[in-house]
């Protein structure tokens, strides 16, 4: 069995929800106080053991490829600040994967920039990891797929539990377990309603698939915008051969949109050992005051 040594990230979105901030930056970059999100996924990615990044990016996603980059002014500046602590981290950075770009010409859906990276993936077996998802200790969720793959050798999906009102937000999987931890997909249901959801387990943008997958983006028919839509393809590929799924336990952080950002940002800032306390005080007081302004109301 193929080991899975590759790992894709479309990043190539428009991040309307962001306007006008994306107009420049991607939201990928976005930081998580002093770390843009993009590398918090990459990092879960190494922690498993994957160096080979795989970006299908847009033209004007180049801060991505900045980041993970040599900064040869930067790093001088730094060396001659005596800034020797940053001076290391940012050249960890610049030598944390192997990074290979793709640019998707037009951004015609998450199936359609899966597709985009066949020709740096071959005919291997590969992750997905979308752009927009941080995972509390991500490594393990990777780490416990890559173990269902290495015992299956067929495609593996994450899922996580939501409540039942926010089903329609997601991909939802009816499913069954075969033994303790391990699942099989038995369908999947784009964004269903809550009476029509076979579940509450959400695909949670975290994925393992055989080459297989790629032959049946090729045929999968545009949906809605003309997008091309990797569950759909996923449903065809359960046609033929099984798809397994992970559970993930751990805290799921959705940074795709401004409220959900927002909300990360502020968990993490609250764990820092650094600025943690601070800003829970400010935070009391902020609300203190939000309280006195209803009351006067």
């Amino acid at each position: 069995m193929q080991e899975v040594r590759k790992a894709v990230l479309p990043v190539a979105g428009w991040g309307t929800r962001f306007l006008p901030a994306t107009k420049a930056m991607p939201k990928e970059m976005f930081p998580i106080i002093d770390k843009p999100v993009i590398q918090f996924i990459v990092e879960e990615l190494l922690g498993a053991g994957v160096e080979n990044v795989i970006f299908v990016t847009g033209k004007h996603k180049r801060p991505i490829e900045h980041h993970f980059d040599i900064n040869t002014d930067l790093e001088k500046h730094l060396e001659e600040a005596g800034k020797e602590k940053i001076l290391q981290n940012i050249r960890k950075i610049s030598h944390m994967i192997n990074p290979i770009y793709i640019r998707q010409k037009q951004q015609l859906g998450l199936g359609h920039a899966v597709l985009t990276a066949e020709p740096a993936v071959g005919r291997e077996p590969f992750i997905v990891a979308l752009g927009d998802i941080i995972l509390e200790r991500g490594e393990e969720a990777i780490t416990g797929m890559l173990d269902i793959f290495s015992r299956f050798g067929k495609s593996v999906v994450a899922l996580f539990e939501v409540p039942e009102e926010e089903v329609s937000k997601y991909g939802i999987a009816k499913v069954k377990e075969i033994e303790e931890g391990v699942f099989l997909i038995e369908d999947l249901v784009e964004k269903p309603s809550p009476e029509e959801a076979p579940s509450n387990l959400a695909i949670v943008g975290r994925y393992i698939f055989t080459p297989a997958i790629f032959e049946k983006l090729k045929i999968t028919k545009p949906g809605k915008g003309g997008e091309i839509q990797l569950t759909d393809a996923m449903k065809l590929l359960l046609e033929e051969e099984a798809i397994y799924a992970y559970k993930v336990e751990n805290r799921v952080y959705d940074t795709g949109n401004p409220l959900d950002y927002l909300k990360t940002v502020f968990e993490f800032a609250l764990k820092r050992e650094d600025i943690g306390e601070e800003l829970a005080f400010f935070l009391a007081q902020m609300l203190s005051k939000g309280t006195q302004l209803t009351d006067r109301t």
